[in-house]
């Protein structure tokens, strides 16, 4: 598994993507949320934690059985 994310000044987004039999990855789920006028004050490296705490506990079912994972 694999988990991308990104953050904007009003937005945090993400993709878990899963590695298929041909070595090409896929999506599987998606991710998107504004953020609330406090957290766009955030720095962006805050707002990029932000988006992969997110990712981690939005997906946690997933990437807890999966052998290894990726960010």
């Amino acid at each position: 598994m694999q988990l991308e994310t990104d953050a904007s000044g009003y937005a945090i987004g993400g993709v878990l993507l899963q590695l298929q039999e041909d070595n090409s990855w896929r999506p599987i789920a998606y991710l998107f949320r504004a953020m609330n006028e406090t957290k766009r004050n955030y720095e962006i490296y805050d707002q990029e934690l932000l988006a992969i705490m997110e990712g981690l506990k939005q997906w946690q079912q997933y990437l807890i059985e999966s052998d290894q994972f990726e960010i």
